[in-house]
């Protein structure tokens, strides 16, 4: 028997039971149609297609990455569009290598739910906005003249920027590029402010040349404070600085919630953080050193730490509260020029190559590399 079409169906719906049915006709199509138009397989991250939600800060509000496509919508005037957008871009491979500008120099990244990537220079702190689609970008925020490095980006599209020797860090808007909040950390040298993550109540940045944490409390629904509510937490405990060495690093959250988690480069220790106080400990890997540690990256219990002139990812399972782990696997690739920091997106994990061992020029090549997580 040959099954009616989905606009006989809602017809003889509408004859029988009235407009809901024909409504409920009209939905059924709609979607039989939307089904038969994003059919068939898809190769990396489907444009269009939910991505599986991850985050690496269990306290804050989780990014949900949606979809890829960045003008997705279930309006009436636009879903033909879409549909048809999605349908067309199934055979679209995500580019797994993608340049930066040459002399650009690299460090963090960030990557909203739109699937957008940003970038921050060591050379003048100019911030760049990739499309993960194409790899196709261009700079949104100039810089303040001194290097921006780690960066998280909030569900709100505030994209907030550890400023180095600046001794500071900045919040910008990822639609305008405007400078929404400066925060002036220290005055104290030398200052080397590294990076940032983002809790449902503050956001938390590593200085790796002082012995503290800086925190930014965020107010109801994120409101950004003025720069008297900047606190700084000195760091106690186990963690002992290193004067002439890269200190603390790369900065997550425990997979509790509860706690923060450093990675001390010079040493490769990493450290288990009291957020009230500043207490450390060490996290017990059983006596395995997270050697060049640099960024940090949870989803979670699993926690991934890029080793940046080793040219690798360790991918560590920690326990709930983070204070013990043990090392499940290592990422490489041969694309790797020493990356620096991570961003998720759907299954990959996006790196920048900072190669801190090829002397900066103005026309040096740099690449983003993604790998499987």
């Amino acid at each position: 028997m040959q099954r009616p079409l989905p606009r006989q169906v809602g017809r003889v719906l509408a004859a029988t039971l009235g407009l809901p049915a024909l409504l409920l006709g009209s939905l059924t199509a709609s979607a039989l149609t939307t089904g038969a138009a994003t059919s068939g397989p898809a190769v990396g991250p489907a444009v269009g297609s939910t991505v599986k939600t991850s985050d690496d800060d269990g306290l804050c509000d989780k990014i949900r990455f949606g979809t890829n496509e960045a003008n997705a919508t279930t309006s009436g005037s636009t879903m033909a569009g879409t549909v048809a957008s999605t349908a067309a871009s199934h055979s679209v491979r995500f580019p797994t290598h993608f340049d930066l500008p040459a002399g650009f120099q690299p460090e963090g990244i960030a990557i909203d739910r739109a699937g957008k990537a940003y970038f921050g220079s060591r050379v003048d702190g100019d911030i760049y906005r990739a499309d993960l689609r194409t790899g196709n970008g261009r700079v949104i925020s100039q810089g303040p003249g001194t290097a921006s490095l780690g960066m998280k980006v909030d569900q709100r599209g505030r994209l907030f920027v550890a400023g180095a020797a600046g001794g500071d860090g900045r919040v910008i808007d990822t639609r305008t590029g405007n400078v929404l909040a400066s925060y002036k950390f220290t005055t104290a040298t030398p200052t080397f402010v590294n990076d940032v993550i983002l809790s449902k109540d503050a956001a938390w940045f590593t200085d790796s040349r002082q012995p503290v944490l800086y925190k930014v409390p965020l107010g109801r629904h994120g409101k950004l404070p003025g720069q008297s509510a900047v606190r700084t937490v000195p760091l106690t405990g186990d963690y002992q600085h290193d004067a002439a060495g890269t200190n603390a690093n790369g900065i997550s959250l425990t997979p509790d919630g509860r706690a923060l988690i450093i990675v001390q480069s010079v040493t490769g220790l990493l450290f288990r953080v009291d957020p009230r106080t500043g207490a450390t400990k060490q996290v017990n890997l059983g006596g395995l050193l997270m050697t060049a540690g640099d960024g940090l990256l949870r989803s979670g219990d699993t926690l991934y730490v890029v080793q940046n002139r080793l040219n690798q990812i360790a991918v560590l399972d920690l326990n709930n509260s983070g204070t013990r782990g043990q090392q499940i696997r290592t990422i490489t690739s041969t694309d790797f020029d020493v990356p620096t920091t991570a961003a998720f997106f759907g299954k990959r994990i996006y790196l920048p190559n900072a190669r801190f061992t090829t002397p900066p020029t103005p026309t040096t090549p740099y690449w983003v590399t993604a790998v499987h997580r």
